[in-house]
């Protein structure tokens, strides 16, 4: 069954630590996808999602800017940011992981995210949604992410850890019946 993603009702968010004495906090405003949830079957569920890295989003426009620019993301040569699922292991009812591939600056790596099912509701408007969270955290030098500024005191501008935070709720999507003869 195919759904898709309410960006409405979701958030794809990270944190990194700056200057090794603080985090930082961000997220990214645009952001689609399709998720194709097996509800008899979880681990057959396939994920497809879509960030526009323009839309990032860490409170401060100099940041911004730069985190668009080539020293980070290179927005303007590589617009979005992927995530593809290749599988999922059902840990629980409630819990699995999924394994994809993660595409930043064209360079596509496996990341893995830790998933938390939320259940279903059905809406006033009689649509149904589901609700799950995601987490993950990835070392950004692998995605070719390798800009940053020494300190005199010791250590670094920015970490090589990024952590994932990602609140999605999907809404599930009418089927269509087949196309007759």
């Amino acid at each position: 069954m195919s759904w898709s993603i309410d960006s409405a009702h979701s958030a794809v968010q990270f944190a990194v630590r700056h200057m090794m004495i603080s985090t930082v906090r961000g997220q990214f405003d645009r952001f689609s996808g399709t998720v194709d949830f097996d509800e008899a079957n979880p681990a057959a569920t396939i994920v497809d999602v879509e960030i526009d890295a323009s839309s990032i989003n860490t409170r401060q426009d100099d940041r911004d800017n730069h985190l668009r620019s080539a020293d980070f993301l290179n927005a303007a040569e590589y617009p979005t940011l992927t995530f593809k699922g290749q599988r999922v292991e059902v840990i629980d009812d409630n819990h699995a992981r999924l394994i994809g591939d993660l595409t930043i600056r064209g360079v596509t790596r496996p990341a893995t995210l830790d998933v938390a099912y939320l259940g279903q509701a059905k809406s006033p408007w009689g649509t149904t949604s589901a609700g799950f969270t995601a987490s993950a955290r990835i070392n950004r030098k692998d995605w070719g992410l390798t800009w940053n500024q020494a300190l005199e005191t010791g250590g670094v501008l920015v970490a090589d850890e990024i952590k994932i935070d990602i609140d999605l709720e999907l809404v599930k999507q009418a089927e269509t019946a087949p196309a007759g003869d």
